[in-house]
């Protein structure tokens, strides 16, 4: 039998290296330690791994070129954060070269010392055990000091060049019987949608109420940043001003459940979303614009959909949520003026006419002309109809 020669082995070329091993999920972790001269030095690494239960060890590869392990090397511990979902931006932070890496983050001492950053999935304090050179990079070697897992947050996942989350199934294929029927309605809309998705080059996902939360059930296409959408088994509270197209047909006691989810709803507040809802019921749809008092928003409901579900984490939502509501089902769409548009969803209605999922377009373009939005919110309404359609024709 012939054996093959390494001494004639093909040189395997870079670019192609990392496009295969680009298929192999990593987690993300920031690794931080206080350097030499008493100050906090941080690097992004997607090589952390575990790799001996007794003795207790783990390990990272840090590039040869990076400017930060440096720094990180001159100290006797580090701590690895291994980062949640929500901590995409910290990320991209501690990925840069240069500059501030802790200008606006969180951070707590670990008991050696190193910086541990507020809000991470897990961290793990190490003293340093070895540095060992292993190509273009070194294999650093920790011994576990401390650790833990101060929450049930989701870890950040970078696969294929992009960021994203981790869904275990459990948050999506719950066994409650009212969540299952809706996973069966998301099965039978997943054609319209992806049918959507092609056509409108935009990311559609499907949204079930169960209980007091709403659920991403399904999606397709990709997010505008053109990676595939990470948004299924996302939960975000049903609260004003969310989740109006599940209550269009609904009586004043769901109303009144609804409304009292809010924080401290007064009768002018109840007055507003009243008249939302009678908008919502008219046209057939809903909508919500971009604008700065939406991005506080969306990181809170990001951090709740992760795991942070506190009482005081439901308050901030609640607070935010009023601070953006302008922002929600404006009362127009003029055809001469442009918009900067997060999502339109239209409602997907059961046997009984009950709205049963709401289908939703993310990432469309900022400045839409009024009659853009127009036409978006035609073509949605009519993949939700066909959607209907084929759910009442499922139960005769």
């Amino acid at each position: 039998m012939n054996t093959p020669d390494s001494a004639q082995t093909s040189v395997i070329d870079s670019s192609r290296f990392r496009r295969v091993l680009g298929n192999y999920p990593t987690g993300v972790s920031v690794v931080t330690a206080i350097d030499e001269d008493g100050q906090p030095a941080g690097m992004a690494v997607g090589t952390f791994t575990s790799v001996s239960l007794d003795p207790p060890l783990i390990a990272f590869l840090p590039d040869r070129r990076s400017s930060s392990f440096p720094r990180i090397r001159t100290a006797s511990s580090f701590c690895v954060n291994v980062l949640a979902a929500d901590q995409e931006d910290a990320c991209r932070a501690f990925a840069t070269r240069g500059g501030d890496k802790f200008a606006g983050i969180s951070w707590s001492p670990a008991p050696s010392g190193a910086p541990r950053l507020n809000g991470a999935a897990a961290w793990i304090d190490c003293d340093i055990e070895s540095i060992t050179d292993a190509g273009d990079h070194f294999l650093v070697m920790g011994r576990v000091r401390e650790l833990d897992a101060p929450g049930d947050a989701l870890p950040l996942v970078f696969f294929q060049g992009g960021y994203g989350r981790f869904s275990p199934h459990s948050l999506v294929a719950i066994p409650e019987a009212d969540v299952v029927s809706h996973l069966r309605h998301a099965d039978l809309a997943r054609t319209a949608m992806e049918r959507l998705s092609d056509e409108l080059e935009i990311e559609c996902t499907a949204v079930a109420p169960v209980g007091d939360q709403l659920v991403v059930v399904a999606s397709s296409g990709r997010s505008a940043n053109g990676t595939r959408p990470t948004r299924v088994g996302q939960r975000s509270p049903f609260l004003p001003p969310l989740g109006p197209l599940f209550l269009a047909n609904a009586d004043s006691a769901a109303f009144n459940l609804w409304l009292s989810r809010a924080d401290s709803p007064d009768e002018q507040l109840r007055d507003a979303q009243r008249a939302r809802l009678d908008r919502v019921r008219r046209r057939g749809w809903s909508l919500s614009l971009t604008g700065t008092q939406h991005t506080a928003f969306e990181r809170a409901l990001g951090r709740y959909s992760n795991g942070h579900r506190t009482s005081e984490d439901l308050h901030e939502i609640q607070r935010l949520a009023v601070a953006a509501d302008d922002l929600f089902d404006p009362a127009d769409i003029d055809d001469r003026k442009t918009y900067d548009v997060r999502s339109i969803a239209a409602p997907v209605t059961g046997s009984d006419g009950t709205p049963v999922l709401h289908l939703a377009l993310w990432g469309l373009l900022t400045g839409l002309t009024g009659e853009s939005v127009t036409a978006y919110i035609t073509r949605l309404r009519a993949a939700a109809d066909d959607v209907s359609r084929t759910i009442r024709a499922q139960v005769r």
